[in-house]
């Protein structure tokens, strides 16, 4: 006896208590999860503003080998 040989010939259940799902809401459920949409042009934009910022600060740390004192 081969797996699922006992059921394989079953008649498909249909539930009496629910009807079925319209086949747009079915197909939602397996639809890309898009919740977070623009969420990488965020951190891109971050990414570019954080290497702004740091560069920027370099430019103003003093040189320990130049300094005046």
């Amino acid at each position: 006896m081969g797996n699922y040989d006992d059921i394989i010939n079953m008649e498909h259940h249909t539930s009496k208590k629910h009807p079925p799902m319209d086949v747009m809401n079915r197909a939602a459920q397996f639809a890309p999860f898009a919740a977070l949409t623009g969420l990488d042009d965020a951190i891109e934009q971050t990414g570019r503003e954080h290497t702004f910022s740091v560069q920027n600060a370099e430019e103003h740390i003093p040189d320990p080998d130049h300094s005046d004192q």
